[in-house]
């Protein structure tokens, strides 16, 4: 393959170092409508009544669906390479979006 052929099937993605660096997150939030997917990463720390949004990441349902796809093929990846993960209880995270609705 020529060169002028294999550079227009690559994509060249610059990766600074503070994004490098990453943000710790140990929730995600997940809302979506007709059009896209909303995931808010959070980061929660214990004793602390309040956190932040770190991230917000805005997708297509087709982005969606392939990031799916994508984090299970990887989790499967380190299981066979680590060990099974487990999954723990799901600790209660008091989470509050608005009024809460009434019966």
């Amino acid at each position: 393959m020529s060169d002028n052929k294999q550079q227009q099937g690559q994509l060249n993605i610059e990766l600074d170092e503070k994004t490098a660096e990453g943000t710790y997150c140990n929730l995600a939030i997940i809302n979506h409508s007709a059009s896209e997917f909303v995931v808010d990463f959070v980061g929660i720390m214990p004793g602390v009544p309040k956190a932040k949004v770190k991230s917000r990441i805005v997708l297509t349902p087709q982005h969606a669906k392939r990031l799916l796809k994508a984090l299970g093929e990887n989790i499967h990846r380190f299981e066979t390479a680590h060990g099974v993960i487990s999954d723990t209880d799901h600790p209660q995270v008091p989470l509050s979006f608005g009024p809460a609705g009434q019966a």
